[in-house]
This record gives structure tokens, C-alpha cells and sequence, in this order.
């Protein structure tokens, strides 16, 4: 019988590696990998049918009680995020992600017509256009065709997208700096390039700061852009809602209402005292309710707790 070798605390930490200048500055991780009940990746493959449906009771009650193992979770997460269907087969994955990465092209050439910047490997981090739509020409580097559509909501959408490019950009260098991952600007470029088509095609939530930390791990987690893109797309249906802004409301106020209500019933002496602070309207939890704790702990022990949530999983 085979057993899950005890992996120390280091080799864990050398999935996700910090810049050794902030190693003091990064909250600790406390996630650990428990013999016989993490997901380890022998029991990742005994989960699935000879045709390649996954048992998917059996996957989320091993992750319940230890989490995923580093090595596997990019794959796992697929699932979770509701990318792919447990009683899919291995052949129907293989045309389902075929065609959703011809699918992902399809829409960074889109918006590489645009913004040829987009896929070259580089990213935005200064105003191309200004609150007219016109080009500023001081900024180096192709703008990409300009609207020149005769439908004014089309020219309106294409502006407001390429104002909100910049701000991506600016979110992108401050996204996960303690990791190794994102010192080389072509990893930059893969979460801008995702953040920025996202904008583009929910134009409704076009992005809204907070959106970079729940895209972060899907890159890190999948190699291939497409394939975070859609992991991406699939956690935000979930959170969508969170984003949403009106001149009145941000989205996530209402779980704030609900985390009020609960703590209310759970803890009354707790919530008076926050009344009392004049915390009763739980601003602090503004953060953490928005991206889901991904500031509050480390990379590692955030990802096991979206994992213990079932993010997205339906």
C-alpha cells in the first residue's frame, strides 16, 4: 500500500516561492498535508472511471478533510470552479478545452485590434485614450484601430474599456508582489491579458479593483492563459456580485448585512461591542468578504480555504 510522503513545511513553500526579502513580511502558512486525508495525486487518478467520469463525493470529502496537494490542485480546481462536469468524459474534456482555448483566441484577437498590446507579452500602465476616446500620442507603443463605428454604445463601450486598461495594469504590479511568480513581466502580462478581455466581455462589470486577487491564483495554478481565463470566468459568476457598483451601493454591502445579521444571532455580546466601536455597520470586513481573505492569510493557506469553500462548485 502506498502512503503520502511526509512533505516538510519548505518543500510545501517551494510550490509557491517568496522573495527572500519578504519572506518576514508574509504571513506564515499553516496549511500541512495530512497522510490519508489530503488529495494527494494517487488519489486524484483513483477518483476518476476507466472513461474518465470523477467521483466527485468521494474527491470533495478527502479535500474537506485536508485540503489538495500543491502538485494537483491546478487540475482539481477545474472542477470545482465548475470548468467541467464530474460525468464528463476524458474525450469530452479534451474537445471542451480545445474549444474554449479557440474560444479565448478568438477573443484576445478581438481585443489585440484594439489594444495590440494585449497578448504581446507587455502591459499597460499609463492612459492610452483620453475621457473623449481620443489617442494620447505621448504614450509609447501602438494604440491599436480606433472606434470608428457608426454605432455610438459600441464607441462608448470601446472607450470606457480602454480607460480601465491603465488601472488594470496598476493592480497587476501590486497583485501578489511576495511571489516569485509575478517578478517576471510576462506573468504580469498573462493576469492583465485576462483581467483586461474579462473587462471587455462583461462590460457591465468592466473590472473593478479586488477582481486581480481572485484572478491571481487561476494563473498561477493553470500554465495555460485560456485555461485561467475560463477558471476566472467561472469563479466570477459566483462573485460577480460583489462588484457591482451603483452611485449608491457596492455590491458586497449585502454580504456585509448578512455577516451583520449572523454575528448578531451567533455572538450578541460580540456585536454589541462592535456597535458600541461604532463597527456595527462591519466596514472592516469590507476586504475580506470582497476577496474572499485572499490579504488576510498567506497564498497558500487562502487557496485551501476557497478549496474548504467550494468556490463555485455547483
Amino acid at each position: 500500500m502506498m502512503f503520502m510522503r511526509r512533505s516538510t513545511q519548505s518543500e510545501l513553500d517551494a510550490f509557491y516561492p517568496v522573495r527572500p526579502e519578504c519572506h518576514d513580511s508574509v504571513p506564515k502558512s499553516r496549511f500541512k498535508l495530512k497522510t490519508g486525508k489530503t488529495l494527494s495525486a494517487r488519489r486524484w487518478r483513483a477518483s476518476f472511471s476507466e472513461e474518465g467520469q470523477l467521483d466527485i463525493a468521494k474527491v470533495l470529502r478527502r479535500i474537506q478533510r485536508g485540503g489538495v496537494h500543491p502538485s494537483i490542485r491546478g487540475a482539481v480546481w477545474e472542477f470545482l470552479l465548475g470548468c467541467y462536469s464530474p460525468n464528463s468524459t476524458f474525450d469530452d474534456r479534451s474537445l471542451i478545452r480545445q474549444r474554449r482555448r479557440e474560444q479565448y483566441d478568438e477573443l484576445k484577437a478581438e481585443c489585440q485590434k484594439m489594444v495590440p498590446v494585449i497578448g504581446s507579452g507587455k502591459f499597460l500602465t499609463t492612459p492610452i485614450v483620453t475621457d473623449d476616446g481620443q489617442p494620447i500620442d505621448d504614450v509609447p507603443g501602438p494604440h491599436g484601430s480606433q472606434q470608428g463605428s457608426s454605432d455610438p454604445a459600441f464607441e462608448k463601450k470601446v472607450i470606457q474599456w480602454k480607460q480601465v486598461l491603465p488601472q488594470i495594469g496598476l493592480d497587476v504590479v501590486r497583485t501578489d508582489q511576495p511571489l516569485m511568480f509575478y517578478q517576471t513581466e510576462t506573468n504580469q502580462a498573462k493576469l492583465w491579458n485576462i483581467l483586461s478581455i474579462y473587462a471587455w466581455v462583461d462590460s457591465d462589470i468592466s473590472y473593478v479593483q479586488g477582481m486581480n486577487d481572485i484572478c491571481s491564483p487561476m494563473v498561477i495554478l493553470l500554465e495555460n492563459e485560456a485555461d485561467a481565463y475560463w477558471c476566472f470566468e467561472r469563479a466570477m459568476r459566483r462573485l460577480r456580485d460583489n462588484f457591482k457598483t451603483t452611485s449608491t451601493s457596492i455590491g458586497v454591502q449585502a454580504r456585509l448585512s448578512t455577516l451583520s445579521t449572523i454575528i448578531k444571532v451567533v455572538d450578541p455580546k460580540l456585536h454589541q461591542h462592535l456597535e458600541e466601536l461604532d463597527g456595527g455597520e462591519y466596514l472592516f470586513a469590507f476586504r475580506m468578504l470582497m476577496v474572499l481573505f485572499r490579504r488576510e492569510f498567506s497564498f497558500m493557506d487562502s487557496l485551501y480555504l476557497w478549496e474548504l469553500m467550494k468556490i463555485g462548485y455547483s
